[in-house]
């Protein structure tokens, strides 16, 4: 697994109003990004379309999780839950 830095210990907190969402193909690269996970992860949309979509992905998340992720994608499913990711400045959300 890659390790992204900087890894702060700010947390950035999604307002109630938002929801955070994003779309790659079967190979993890980012397709679509929504205005509230581009404001909230302090990348621009071009740095984000076409990068692994573990550019956010934070050291504390459990390879399980996106293990069940993948399981749920490949079903052709869309998979829905909480996931601590990493904010191009080090901060999380």
């Amino acid at each position: 697994m890659k390790i992204n830095m900087p890894v702060t210990q700010h947390e950035h907190e999604l307002k109630e109003s938002s929801q955070i969402v994003s779309k790659t193909d079967l190979k993890g690269k980012i397709t679509f990004v929504n205005r509230d996970f581009i404001d909230i992860s302090g990348y621009t949309e071009e740095e984000l379309l076409g990068q692994s979509h573990n550019i956010v992905r934070h050291p504390d998340m459990p390879p399980e999780a996106f293990a069940d992720l993948w399981n749920t994608v490949k079903a052709g499913k869309p998979w829905i839950g909480i996931v601590k990711n990493r904010c191009k400045n080090g901060d999380y959300y």
